[in-house]
């Protein structure tokens, strides 16, 4: 998803072109974005029998949609849960932890 809303719109042999090796395989990477196609983040245009590919869904959709899934998934739905998991594994330090406060106090008062 991140190669195809940088590209905006990309033939399958350009998303992998943008992919780090090891790259998958060509057909590997033309089922994940066809599975993306049938869960509706994606769509495409066809030329003959090729596809030009392009997001449907904005990025900050996406990310939501993600987050809430895992942490449903891995943090029995709890946002606590996610922030003691990374202050545990020293992710997160005391300041920005501050920061994260100062900002929920401040989203209270508007």
């Amino acid at each position: 998803m991140k190669i195809l809303w940088k590209l905006e719109r990309a033939f399958v042999k350009e998303i992998a072109a943008n992919i780090p090796d090891p790259k998958p395989h060509y057909n590997t990477l033309s089922t994940v974005i066809r599975k993306l196609e049938d869960k509706g983040f994606v769509a495409h245009e066809a030329f003959g029998n090729t596809h030009r590919y392009f997001p449907i869904v904005k990025k900050a959709d996406y990310r939501k949609k993600y987050m809430s899934s895992a942490i449903e998934s891995y943090f029995e739905d709890s946002y606590k849960n996610v922030v003691s998991f990374f202050a545990k594994n020293e992710k997160i330090s005391i300041e920005e932890l501050k920061e994260i406060i100062e900002q929920i106090e401040k989203n209270k008062n508007n």
